[in-house]
């Protein structure tokens, strides 16, 4: 039992921040999603939002997609295979402590 709670030390300290397994647990159950549902789904500011994803980006977790549809701004997001590895191993951690 020690082991599995052991485990917790070793935790990925990127997705264990409470905005980012919120980013990282949406993304695991869709193929993408903009910037304004997540904005939404989260409930965080434009701005720290906007931080969170690019922390996740700088650890290839995520892929950010600009573009503009019409005269507005796109933002897309999607889980990459190394952030989706991430996201299990996280959760095997966590299961396994609990």
């Amino acid at each position: 039992m020690s082991k599995k709670i052991q485990g917790l030390a070793e935790i990925d300290r990127i997705i264990h921040e409470p905005a980012r397994l919120m980013i990282i647990a949406l993304l695991a159950t869709v193929n993408e999603a903009d910037f304004q549902y997540l904005h939404l789904a989260t409930g965080l500011t434009k701005g720290n939002l906007s931080v969170h994803l690019s922390k996740l980006e700088e650890a290839a977790y995520i892929v950010i997609e600009k573009s503009f549809r019409g005269k507005y701004p796109l933002t897309i997001c999607r889980l990459t295979g190394q952030g989706r590895e991430a996201f299990d191993n996280y959760r095997k951690v966590i299961k396994a402590a609990l």
